[in-house]
């Protein structure tokens, strides 16, 4: 349908054509209400009759609305009329970025320039998990003022088809559903596994930018062909021709095209935030070809690591330039690596599964090579392009190397173990049940935690003995954790916080002499202190690592803290932070993989994943109703974190707290008219037990009153009882309690009673359908596993899971509990009851599908019918595994820049 000048859809008047592709027509139109001129794409009319595939896209168009960036055209709005389904959208003027290559090559220092602002628009983008999709110079703008707007922005995904296939045709966008997935984009643009029609994630859009980046600099397309099928040939079988591009160009752009353009998405360059600081690299004009310099590093890695699949250690050239130290201050280089063997990286209780050695020279982590295999420590040689398993080793924590980089520490069966670096027996230093992190000082004795009641920090001679009393906590409930020797024996930094405050955001750095002597607070709002060669303090706050430079001999921070890498994996639910560093000047850390926005899916027995919320959200702890027609959750909007509940069948999502704090873990009662949940907002911090009417009405009531954390778990079947966690500082450790719901009134609480109590942590408490069972996890074995007890006396006790497992769910219409598997994967194990005696069968794999994992959040739930699960977030297998760390190298200087003791900050980040 072609609208006419003059037309008016709803307070939009047409004032004339602006260009038509597959997506729809384009007008200009003048907004009659704002009064200023804006796009009109009408959508084409089979779209528009459409109702569902209408609801789909209006729903996905208010995430994209979402997005405001000055890199980014905005979407104002949908407008209906008539008939005519339009989206308004921003008007940018100027020509199209295809415009301006049809002139020719683009001059580098202009190509940077642009890319960079396209490199800013797709990843301030991808932070809110969007992904273009169709990235190509027809959908980039270059104003008047030199500034690029990225068009269609998640359009492809608004306007997918998702059932009957559609008729190929010439359109620049092609919209092809097939068997395998749906195939969507330009050909000469689209990833290889979208030309493969398979799922395509922010990596799709790397790869675009590689495609675009290209064009630009050589005024030819990477892939080309004279059809349709033949580009797509192209795209999953040639290379670019790279004698194409111009003589002269900055070997770091020539690295950063061939790891943006490399085929398999797993070894392509995993972020476009890499791109745009290896650009603003070359556009700051660090130096490439210094004997020793930085550059020529940064080089070699983008070029050797593009072509080896990021390995670490790409040959003894590159091993000269990564132990080489810059004789002058250097930029830093930012390196996406892999392991160079075939696992991926494993931890537990927050700790840093992979560490450097104090030359650098070494790599050792806590690996995996399959999922049901165990976990095991790795060592490898950064010169090597293989890492090599050490014996005896299975079951390890927190590895840590000794002073001279010849041993490694590490905890392993309740035990503190070591093991030298080249293998050979393992040597049991001491006991050292559930720790919390270990660091072995220069005297020779190792400074961990043991978790023990009223215990702080611990010592034992790494020759091995009975440990001794380092530290003591001040009042109960706080915990000493994540210990590092400083240099020169001078004392011990440690993590401090109170456990009944639910997070380490606020926790205390804290520096106690050695050999004994009083403490001393040297920052306070964040965790993992670590002390730096460069003269610095680093710690963890909000997943970002800042620095503050610190005078050892003083113990004293002697300039603000800045912010010094962000996305490093940490927890701060256990203070604990996946980073490392070399003597050097060296940084290794594993980066945060989880988006904050996630969508919600369906998931089948057999791995298929179909849309239950498509809206992205941070969503937790999902709970399906008695019914199976509501989905309870918690979700954070800005700093608020409350219960909504989702009735999915209608599309509709309600608020039901309004608490300014926490409120999270819902839990239905048996009968659906009430949500228990737990909250802070009596008490900052310690969260107890409210109950709330599921429709909204009335307000919260508090159901427990108590100086110590506490949340739900389940609803006896009939109505009476309330199982529930609470945390013990005696024991440092989870009990499961039982709420009684007084007979007379069945609307109130009686007094809570203890229903397992030991020196270990059971949570997860959840009632059998019938009631006679209540299932759990514990970590009296060393790691978590799943248990069945009768109700409501104790009794005996059934262990379920045999590898670990977390947060058990029971069918409700046949004889299984379901239970999340280290690996990440859901696990079934049928059972029968034989009188008092419950037996359980062998657990097996639900489905190949991997789901996330977090230490105080679970990511899915079984519905009623015992058929399916809601799953927030839910992963592929293959890209669950962490097989890849981040490296940067000239850390110390860039610190130094950043983080001086006095004068000005310079700007950056690596």
């Amino acid at each position: 349908m072609t609208l006419a000048s003059g037309t008016r859809l709803g307070s939009y008047e047409i004032l004339g054509a602006l260009g038509a592709g597959g997506m729809g027509e384009v007008y200009r139109a003048s907004d009659t209400k704002l009064k200023r001129e804006v796009a009109i794409k009408v959508l084409p009319e089979a779209f528009a009759r459409d109702q569902e595939r209408m609801k789909r896209f209006e729903r996905e168009a208010q995430v994209l609305a979402s997005l405001n960036h000055p890199n980014i055209a905005a979407i104002y709005g949908i407008e209906e009329a008539d008939g005519i389904r339009a989206l308004v959208l921003e008007l940018v003027e100027g020509p199209t970025l295809a415009e301006r290559i049809a002139s020719g090559p683009i001059p580098l220092e202009e190509t940077l320039r642009i890319a960079t602002q396209i490199a800013h628009g797709l990843e301030a983008a991808h932070e809110k998990a969007v992904i273009h999709r169709d990235l190509k110079p027809a959908n980039v703008k270059l104003t008047k003022d030199g500034d690029v707007k990225i068009l269609d922005f998640g359009l492809a995904k608004a306007l997918e088809v998702e059932s009957s296939p559609v008729e190929e045709s010439n359109s620049p966008t092609l919209t092809r559903a097939t068997q395998a997935g749906v195939l969507l984009g330009t050909a000469a643009y689209m990833s290889p596994e979208q030309a493969k029609g398979k799922s395509a994630d922010r990596r799709a859009d790397v790869w675009a930018f590689g495609v675009v980046l290209y064009e630009m600099l050589t005024a030819r397309r990477a892939f080309d062909g004279e059809d349709v099928s033949e580009t797509l040939a192209h795209v999953l079988t040639k290379e670019p021709d790279w004698s194409a591009l111009p003589t002269g160009l900055p070997a770091r752009v020539r690295g950063l095209l061939t790891r943006c353009l490399t085929k398999d998405p797993k070894k392509r360059l995993q972020a476009i935030g890499e791109a745009r600081i290896a650009i603003e690299n070359a556009i700051e004009g660090a130096p490439e070809a210094e004997a020793a310099g930085a550059g020529t590093a940064f080089a070699w890695w983008l070029v050797l690591a593009g072509a080896t699949g990021l390995a670490l250690g790409v040959g003894a050239t590159l091993w000269a330039l990564w132990t080489r130290p810059a004789p002058s201050p250097a930029p830093p280089m930012r390196l996406s690596a892999r392991l160079g063997a075939d696992t991926s990286l494993q931890t537990f209780g927050g700790g840093n599964p992979a560490v450097l050695s104090p030359d650098g020279a070494l790599l050792a982590f806590v690996g995996q090579e399959a999922p049901a295999a165990p976990t095991q420590l790795y060592v490898r040689r950064l010169e090597k392009l293989e890492a090599s398993p050490l014996s005896g080793t299975e079951g390890v924590r927190h590895p840590f190397f000794s002073p001279d980089g010849q041993w490694i520490a590490f905890f392993a069966e309740g035990k503190l173990k070591k093991v030298a670096v080249d293998g050979g027996a393992t040597v049991t230093l001491c006991e050292a049940r559930d720790d919390r992190g270990g660091t072995w000082a220069e005297d020779g004795t190792i400074v961990f935690t043991p978790f023990q009641m009223g215990v702080g920090l611990s010592r034992v001679s790494s020759a091995g003995g009975t440990p001794e009393i380092l530290t003591s906590p001040d009042q109960e409930g706080v915990t000493h954790r994540w210990p590092q020797a400083l240099p020169g024996g001078k004392g011990v930094l440690y993590t401090a916080s109170a456990t009944t405050t639910g997070t380490f955001e606020e926790a205390s750095i804290v520096f106690q002499p050695l050999p004994r002597g009083p403490k001393k607070i040297l920052l306070q709002g964040g965790y993992h202190g670590r002390y730096l060669p460069s003269g610095h303090i680093v710690y963890i706050h909000d997943g970002t690592l800042f620095a503050a430079p610190f005078d050892l001999d003083r113990l004293q921070v002697t300039g603000p803290p800045a912010p010094a890498v962000e996305g490093v994996e940490s927890s701060s639910a256990s203070g604990g932070a996946q980073f490392s560093y070399s003597d050097r000047g060296a940084l290794a850390y594993v980066p945060r993989n989880l988006d904050a926005d996630l969508s919600i899916h369906w998931m089948g027995g057999d791995g298929t994943m179909q849309p239950l919320r498509a809206v992205p959200g941070v969503y937790g702890n999902p709970r399906f109703s008695p019914d199976g027609r509501r989905l309870a959750m918690d979700i954070l909007t800005g700093n608020e974190r409350d219960v909504w509940v989702y009735e999915w069948e209608r599309d509709r999502l309600s608020r039901l707290t309004f608490d300014p704090g926490e409120d999270s873990r819902p839990v239905w009662t048996s009968d659906g008219r009430r949500i228990a949940f737990a909250s802070a907002r009596a008490q900052k911090g310690t969260p107890n037990l409210y109950w709330q009417r599921a429709d909204g009405t009335g307000d919260a009531e508090r159901l427990t009153e108590s100086e110590r954390m506490q949340w739900a778990g389940s609803w006896h079947a009939s109505g009476k009882f309330l199982a529930f966690t609470e945390f013990s500082p005696q024991t440092s450790s989870q009990d499961i309690w039982i709420l009684p719901m007084e007979e007379s009134d069945a609307s109130k609480p009686g007094e809570p009673w203890v229903f397992l109590s030991t020196p270990f942590s059971e949570t997860g408490p959840q009632f059998s359908p019938d009631g006679r069972w209540l299932a759990y996890h514990s970590n009296e074995s060393g790691r978590f596993e799943v248990y069945v007890r009768p109700f409501p006396e104790p009794g005996g006790r059934w262990q379920v899971s045999t590898e670990g497992g977390l947060s058990s769910m029971w069918s409700r219409t046949r004889p299984e509990l379901f239970y999340r598997a280290l690996d990440l994967r859901i696990m079934v194990a049928p059972y029968t009851v034989d009188g008092d005696e419950f037996r359980a069968g062998n657990a097996a794999r639900w489905s190949e599908a991997r789901i996330l994992a977090n230490p105080r959040t679970v990511f899915y739930d079984l519905h009623p019918d015992g058929q399916r699960f809601a799953v927030i977030g839910a992963l592929e297998a293959e890209e669950a595994r962490q097989d890849h760390l981040v490296l940067v190298l000239n850390f110390f200087d860039y610190l130094r820049r950043i983080a001086p003791a006095q004068g000005s900050r310079s700007k950056g980040a690596p």
